[in-house]
């Protein structure tokens, strides 16, 4: 079995389109406002702080107004985390009032939006607010779906495999479960932010538990359908399969049927299925809203 490489999720149509900067300015007037963090964009400064340096790692971009204080305060959230990743990914921020023809470039519809660059391309893009915890699961799945995928890190990193996580990817291939977990554990222990060691320990753990299921583990929870342990046995090999949505639609059906603790352990699990795969996939998005409406 091969080790998974997680996409961050539906990218932007196409490639950016610089050539409305090539023409005069308009003249405009906009209100003036701090940058709630990050590099700010210009026209003058946009190919080397966005496209040159998402060469080299992930660049999260905040289209935003000192307007709306609920951009002020993404950008904030957004802004610590890139902090307290040590450079692992670049926060910059796009004033849209004080520079239109950028956010033109950037196909923005609303404000607050929040794009992710990688190798000079759009790669996963989100509108409006979003809870911290949110935040940082998009970031992680960023974070894995470019590893090893750029060209390296910020000028005067070194391009060198780290050795342990040579050899925890190696376990992983080879299907050494037990001790692939061993190993991702003893990276994200030393570096706790390690966003390719966090995804896989959820990956591998997914993995070890669906291969161990019943090859009729569908049909068993199809015929009987208050099963909660057929349940989650049926769930983890139609996701293994791919049959996400199907999936979802199992145990979010078992949570209607279910009260007290039984109906939280199938919450649970859902979410559980939901951090498999990057937040701002339509299917998590979906199976998020509709587990609410089941709850409520």
């Amino acid at each position: 079995m091969t080790r998974p490489r997680p996409s961050v999720g539906p990218a932007l149509a196409g490639a950016f389109d610089l050539s409305s900067l090539k023409q005069p300015a308009p003249s405009r007037d906009a209100p003036a406002g701090s940058s709630p963090g990050g590099v700010e964009v210009t026209e003058a400064n946009l190919e080397t702080e966005v496209l040159g340096r998402s060469n080299h790692v992930p660049v999260v971009v905040l289209l935003w107004t000192p307007r709306s204080d609920a951009s002020v305060q993404l950008g904030e959230v957004l802004a610590a985390l890139a902090t307290s990743d040590g450079g692992s990914w670049a926060f910059a921020t796009v004033n849209v009032d004080t520079a239109p023809r950028v956010a033109q470039v950037f196909g923005v519809q609303a404000v607050p939006t929040v794009v992710a660059v990688a190798g000079g391309q759009p790669i996963s893009s989100f509108e409006g607010v979003q809870p911290p915890e949110q935040l940082r699961r998009w970031v992680d799945s960023l974070l894995s779906a470019t590893a090893g995928k750029l060209e390296g890190g910020e000028a005067g990193d070194a391009d060198e495999v780290d050795p342990e996580l040579e050899r925890a990817r190696s376990l992983w291939d080879a299907a050494e479960f037990d001790d692939a977990l061993g190993a991702y554990q003893a990276i994200l222990d030393a570096q706790p932010n390690h966003a390719e060691a966090k995804d896989a320990l959820r990956q591998i753990a997914f993995l070890k538990r669906a291969t161990s299921r019943p090859a009729d583990a569908v049909a068993r929870a199809d015929a009987e359908p208050t099963d909660v342990e057929a349940a989650f046995a049926a769930a983890d090999v139609e996701v293994a399969q791919d049959q996400v949505v199907e999936a979802f639609e199992r145990l979010i059906a078992l949570v209607r049927r279910t009260a007290g603790d039984e109906r939280a352990a199938v919450r649970s699990r859902l979410v559980e299925l939901f951090e498999l795969f990057p937040a701002d996939d339509p299917r998590v998005i979906a199976g998020r809203r509709n587990l609410a409406n089941a709850l409520f």
